[in-house]
């Protein structure tokens, strides 16, 4: 996997990054209040559990769950849910793709529509967590699905950009959106596969990576190329 850390890719449209630069500020607060004491109780009232979003739907009862979100209505969980992280890492993470990548899918589209699409895919990912787990009772936290999304878009844009990227943490290499975007993406869809999962949201990953697919198709400016049509790469 690789780190990324900066992409030779200039603001065409917009001036500066407002809706990005505002979605990890938010983040960051929230993560803020997380670590000054919110209880564990009070986050989990803000993430989707599959159960109890399938049970609101009137789709199944679930008998004995571990954790009953009552502070946040079931469905608004689907936004609350992408705005809290587990750790420091898991929100490092997150907002480093969103700072790398996010600036362009947002020139692609304009402001507004970028806060929209941003958030459709997060939805649309929790969404698919849920169809695929949907009687889990543990909470899903983090902006992961919604990230996949604007990866996904990056990659529809702008595959030949060269992105600087650390390697093997610590090995600086100038490489293109594709390659350091596909390995991600490759990734999630084989970790689906493996018998054993583990604790992260591969589903909710490949969830917002499809959404982001297509809504950049319908959402872009129509002025603006896919796949790089027309860019010369030095």
């Amino acid at each position: 996997m690789f780190v990324p850390l900066h992409d030779d890719n200039a603001l065409k449209a917009i001036r500066f990054q407002y809706v990005t630069i505002g979605l990890i500020v938010a983040n960051v607060v929230v993560f803020a209040f997380e670590m000054l004491g919110l209880p564990e109780a009070a986050i989990a009232s803000f993430a989707i559990v599959p159960a109890e979003l399938v049970s609101t739907a009137g789709m199944i009862m679930p008998a004995d769950m571990p954790f009953q979100s009552v502070a946040v209505p079931e469905r608004l969980t689907l936004l609350s849910y992408m705005f809290f992280h587990g750790d420091i890492f898991h929100l490092a993470g997150n907002m480093l793709f969103l700072w790398v990548f996010g600036d362009n899918v947002e020139d692609a589209m304009g402001h507004l529509k970028f806060l929209v699409f941003y958030l459709l895919c997060g939805i649309i990912a929790g969404l698919a967590h849920t169809f695929m787990l949907p009687g889990s009772p543990n909470p899903l936290i983090g902006a992961s699905g919604a990230v996949a999304g604007v990866i996904a878009a990056y990659l529809m844009l702008h595959p030949r950009v060269r992105v600087w990227v650390l390697a093997f943490q610590f090995i600086p290499l100038r490489l293109s959106a594709a390659l350091v975007l596909g390995v991600w993406v490759v990734t999630q869809f084989v970790m689906v596969l493996l018998p054993e999962i583990g604790p992260v949201a591969w589903w909710a990953h490949i969830g917002g990576l499809i959404a982001g697919a297509v809504l950049i198709v319908v959402m872009k400016r129509r002025d603006v190329p896919l796949f790089d049509k027309g860019l010369s790469i030095g």
